[in-house]
């Protein structure tokens, strides 16, 4: 199907989508709160002397009124029972907020604007679950047991960056038969990594394990950078490569599931996202910059990632405690949601939903909304798919089991007799 052959409310909400995506531009949300670049190596080297000083951040002001019009008009223009019409009028609201939030760097009003956003962790979990807070404490709980000892030999070895770097481009390369994605480095990065459709970043100070490795393949580049290429893909949703704030959980959530299934997923990833989760529950509930950074360094992190950790909990925010950045909350609550999304479509015999899932940045509830869509061929599916979706009958036996294993009940089962097999 060409542009020529869309039908008309096709082609309008196509031209509405170009709008969005030209008006959205320049609201480079996480680029904009994060902090200036040498500011930890100078904590550190404060810290590592025994002084210990809160940080202080400047934010530019920012203007986005006309943005923000735009985005206005342009969900005014979409029809709100056409599918791609409620997907623009959902996308606009949430890129509003986000230009919001640029506006107010730097104040607390960055919070409430942050959870409209991402949530917070005393949101509970789907399916009516505890909140977030309470599974990370769970997961630490777990994580605590696990004595460092236990760990094989090779899962203490750490490489560097550079290293990295180059494992990370062989392997890529070697999927897609040429080069595609560059992997560069990155001094200026307050994440380990950040992925875009073209390129993935590594933070050059920082030092990976094996599974890092593995983690960083499956998370950033086979879900974060193969639905954006995917989405460069799309006809009529140029917004399908954008990393729009309101897909966040369901695209970290698919990610950290890829980790998941693939085995790629270790109790010391489990815990880092759960500290995270946990300093942004302190930093909303008061504790300042220095309290959340000790908070890291007594959990066993390095003072440098301990405040790489903490500066993820302050960007945009002020640092003296009662305000927070609350993106780290999505990635339990992201991942909850994808893995009862994928049993669910097991269950309904919709596994095409999942792989679809892949073909642009979108959430679970637009996938469901553009099924049609991708029947009658105005949605493209994925090009490039991790092995794991696109090997069906694998994905399928694994939540195959999962469904049937979940109706164990485990504060049900007798020792006594239940392991006698």
């Amino acid at each position: 199907m060409t542009h020529a052959t869309f039908p008309p409310d096709v082609t309008h909400h196509a031209a509405l989508d170009a709008r969005m995506v030209e008006a959205a531009r320049d609201v480079r949300l996480l680029n904009l709160a994060s902090w200036p670049a040498g500011m930890e190596t100078d904590f550190v080297a404060e810290y590592a002397r025994g002084v210990v000083r809160m940080p202080v951040i400047e934010y530019p002001r920012h203007d986005f009124s006309a943005t923000r019009s735009e985005l206005a008009a342009v969900a005014a223009e979409a029809d709100p029972e056409h599918p791609l019409g409620q997907y623009l009028i959902d996308a606009c609201r949430s890129w509003d907020t986000a230009a919001q939030l640029c506006e107010h760097l730097g104040t607390a009003a960055v919070t409430d604007l942050s959870i409209q956003l991402y949530g917070s962790p005393f949101d509970p979990l789907p399916g009516d679950g505890p909140d977030a807070r309470v599974a990370a404490r769970h997961f630490l709980s777990i994580a605590d047991e696990f004595d460092r000892e236990l760990l094989a030999p090779s899962e203490h070895v750490t490489i560097s960056a550079t290293a990295l770097q180059l494992q990370l481009q062989r392997d890529l390369d070697d999927y897609f038969g040429e080069r595609v994605i560059d992997v560069e480095l990155d001094p200026d990065l307050i994440a380990k990594a950040a992925a875009g459709a073209t390129r993935i970043r590594l933070r050059t100070t920082a030092s990976f394990s094996d599974y890092d490795r593995d983690q960083l393949l499956q998370h950033e580049a086979f879900v974060h950078s193969l639905s954006a290429l995917n989405g460069r893909e799309q006809p009529v949703l140029a917004s399908l490569a954008l990393s729009s704030p309101r897909a966040t959980a369901t695209q970290e959530g698919l990610a950290t599931f890829a980790e998941q299934i693939t085995g790629s997923i270790d109790i010391s990833r489990m815990k880092r996202l759960s500290l995270r989760i946990e300093a942004v529950a302190m930093a909303l509930e008061g504790a300042d910059f220095i309290e959340v950074f000790r908070y890291f360094v007594d959990a066993g992190q390095s003072p440098e990632e301990s405040f790489a950790s903490a500066q993820r909990v302050f960007r945009g925010v002020p640092v003296t405690g009662g305000a927070a950045f609350t993106k780290d909350a999505v990635y339990l609550r992201g991942l909850i949601g994808v893995h009862t999304f994928f049993r669910w479509a097991l269950r309904t015999r919709q596994l095409r939903l999942c792989r679809w899932l892949f073909a642009g940045k979108m959430t679970l509830a637009d996938v469901q909304r553009f099924a049609p869509l991708f029947e009658a061929g105005v949605l493209l599916p994925p090009r490039w798919m991790p092995r794991w979706v696109a090997r069906a009958n694998g994905l399928a036996g694994v939540l195959a089991f999962s469904l049937f294993a979940n109706q164990i009940r485990l504060d049900a089962v007798d020792d006594s007799g239940f392991f006698d097999i």
